[in-house]
This record gives C-alpha cells, sequence and structure tokens, in this order.
C-alpha cells in the first residue's frame, strides 16, 4: 500500500512537473517567451555555433473585457508596456494594432499558443526556447546549443 501510494505521489509529480515545464498552464494566465543569446558563437539558422544562454523571459497578458495586452520582462527594471488596440479572444489567440512610434514589446499578436512575427522593422529579433530549456540553461546545465525558434520561424507546437 505503501509503494503504490508514492508510486501515485511520484507519478502526479511528474505529470504536474510536464504540464508546468509546457508552459500550458500558467498561475497567472499569461504567455512568456524564452529568449536565448548565443555567447562565443553565431547563428547559424536555430543552431549556436557556440553556446547558448538564457535571455529575457518577455511575458504576455491579455484581456479580452479591456481589449488589451501588457507586456513586460520578467525581473527587469524595464518599464512595462501595454497595447491598447486589440483583438482578444484569449491568453493564447490576440492580435494589436501597433504604430511604429508606440512602445513595443517583441510580437504583437499570438495564434494558439505560439507567438506571430510580422517581419515589422520596430519588433527586433529573437530567439527563444521551450520553458523547461530555459531554465535548465539558467540552472547551468550544459550540451543545449539551438533554439526551439526564432522570429516566428520553425514556431513551437502549442
Amino acid at each position: 500500500m505503501v509503494r503504490l501510494s508514492a508510486f501515485l505521489i511520484l507519478g502526479l509529480g511528474g505529470c504536474a512537473i510536464l504540464i508546468w515545464g509546457s508552459d500550458r498552464i500558467t498561475l497567472q494566465g499569461e504567455r512568456t517567451i524564452y529568449t536565448v543569446a548565443c555567447a562565443n558563437g553565431v547563428w547559424e539558422g536555430l543552431q549556436c555555433t557556440g553556446h547558448l544562454v538564457p535571455g529575457d523571459r518577455h511575458r504576455f497578458r491579455a484581456s479580452q473585457s479591456r481589449h488589451e495586452v501588457l507586456y513586460w520582462i520578467a525581473g527587469s527594471d524595464a518599464p512595462s508596456g501595454r497595447y491598447t488596440d486589440c483583438q482578444v479572444k484569449n491568453r493564447d489567440n490576440w492580435i494589436c494594432a501597433v504604430q511604429p512610434d508606440q512602445p513595443h514589446s517583441i510580437v504583437r499578436e499570438f495564434s494558439g499558443g505560439s507567438p506571430i512575427v510580422h517581419g515589422t522593422a520596430f519588433a527586433p529579433p529573437f530567439y527563444a526556447v521551450a520553458k523547461w530549456k530555459w531554465w535548465a540553461l539558467y540552472s547551468g546545465m550544459p550540451g543545449l546549443s539551438s533554439a526551439d525558434y526564432s522570429d516566428g520561424s520553425s514556431l513551437p507546437s502549442p
């Protein structure tokens, strides 16, 4: 009986970690883009010739009732921003009209839980990985050398 209880607890804990690592469930109902940089190397497609280091975590919180999206960089002193002209279905599906002279984030749209990049000059390029990979890099795990997606190309599956 004790073994069965321990097995169930470990199994449920493992499932919870997998769900958390996929970023499908968040406590705040937000979406996050986990960016990475290529240290001591260059990008060749999604492959870094040096080694990956964790970058900024760009967070987005969409409000359907206010037709707006708040965005900020987690752990940064940089000011947060707000897109106010947005069509919001839910946290996974929204698009905002952004003027070039307006403060902006790295994306202005999410579809199916994935960022969509429109190729505008005011959106800086980025490389990103899954949540679990970002935390592995942040913890010092070696051996990771490629991004999962960049600038909306090769987007992760939702």
